[in-house]
């Protein structure tokens, strides 16, 4: 099995600590290991034949020097020269695997994932493989916690015993409460992970066919003898990426395909896509507060915060449901229902040309 990281993303819900140069799958929320050397290790006892971490150029060299700590297994890194979303990249690493093991099982991770039961990932994978051997394009489903607003979800087909996979009816976008509800209560509806298993040249293939522009850039890479020295593909890329669309793998592919199957998983699951989605990740004191990386916090009369303090001591008197994230050149305050709008502070501070705190 090869593993191809998706490891471009910018992490602007997470300003200030995340970063232009470092953003969330590069910096630690925890405090230990960042989310990119997470996703790595969890992976490592798959023994996979090869790693590859597709990222950008500006987030390229941090990437380079957090990867170059693990040696038992050979880890490529590559700087997409413009961003394009999720199709050309998962179409670039397919080819690029497949110009040396056509029919090689490839699974597709998002970098910036927590997931607690990471034994249950593993075998996950290894079960979806032998659906991707035979053809299919194969999806982990998330079983659903609680009536989700924040994800997409996947309507899988039950009528077949077992513990799957089973074929996908139809990929749902981020839906109303009343509507989430209703997927609860229904049974076969799981969220949409991103994460996904296939043969590189089925993947390709569909892409070929739902994406022919994209399918012939592909197939008129040319390589080298040495399949693996993709400082060789760099113009190549370049060329390709000028050329192409941006679009999603689940928007031009798997939302269309007849071969789709999901893969229901129950792992302790978050995309930590925010600030409000810290007591996933750190269990919160008897207060219902998550506080990281502080020299102390005081709470008085004080509930329900998420605090990253930078080494301070953090004191909060009277106050419920807030967001402090501290930096040394930043600090946010939010609601922390309003977390997702942090987004927002970036776009203007750029729009404002204060580039130096991006």
């Amino acid at each position: 099995m090869y593993i191809v990281i998706l490891a471009g993303g910018s992490g602007t819900r997470f300003w200030p600590l995340s970063r232009a140069a470092r953003p969330k799958q590069l910096i630690s929320i925890t405090g230990d290991r960042t989310m990119l050397q997470r996703t790595v290790e969890r992976v490592l006892p798959l023994h996979p034949k090869r790693i590859l971490v597709i990222t950008n150029q500006i987030q390229a060299e941090e990437t380079e020097l957090q990867l170059s700590r693990y040696r038992d297994v050979p880890i490529d890194v590559i700087a997409e020269p413009s961003a394009r979303n999720t199709a050309p990249a998962i179409g670039l690493a397919a080819a690029i695997i497949a110009a040396h093991d056509p029919t090689g099982i490839m699974a597709v991770l998002p970098a910036d994932h927590f997931i607690k039961d990471e034994e249950s990932l593993r075998a996950t994978l290894v079960h979806a493989g032998h659906a991707a051997r035979n053809g299919y394009l194969v999806t982990l489903g998330i079983m659903p916690s609680r009536p989700e607003t924040g994800y997409g979800y996947i309507e899988a087909d039950l009528e077949l015993r077992g513990d799957g996979p089973f074929p996908v009816r139809r990929f749902v976008e981020k839906p109303p409460l009343v509507q989430a509800i209703r997927y609860l209560d229904e049974g076969n509806f799981f969220w949409n992970s991103g994460m996904f298993i296939w043969r590189c040249d089925t993947i390709l293939s569909e892409i070929a066919f739902y994406l022919p522009d994209l399918g012939r850039a592909l197939s008129g890479i040319s390589f080298t003898s040495d399949v693996w020295e993709l400082s060789d593909l760099a113009a190549q890329i370049k060329a390709m990426y000028d050329s192409i669309e941006s679009v999603s793998i689940d928007y031009a592919v798997m939302e269309k395909s007849s071969k789709v199957q999901v893969v229901p998983v129950e792992m302790g699951w978050s995309d930590v896509g925010s600030w409000s989605a810290l007591p996933e990740v750190v269990a919160p004191d008897a207060s219902g507060t998550v506080c990281i990386n502080a020299a102390g916090h005081v709470a008085i009369d004080s509930t329900d915060c998420l605090i990253y303090a930078d080494g301070k001591v953090v004191a909060t008197v009277g106050v419920k449901g807030l967001v402090v994230v501290s930096t040394p050149d930043a600090l946010l305050v939010c609601d922390r229902e309003r977390a997702q709008d942090v987004k927002k502070v970036v776009e203007q501070l750029a729009e404002r040309g204060l580039t130096s705190c991006l």
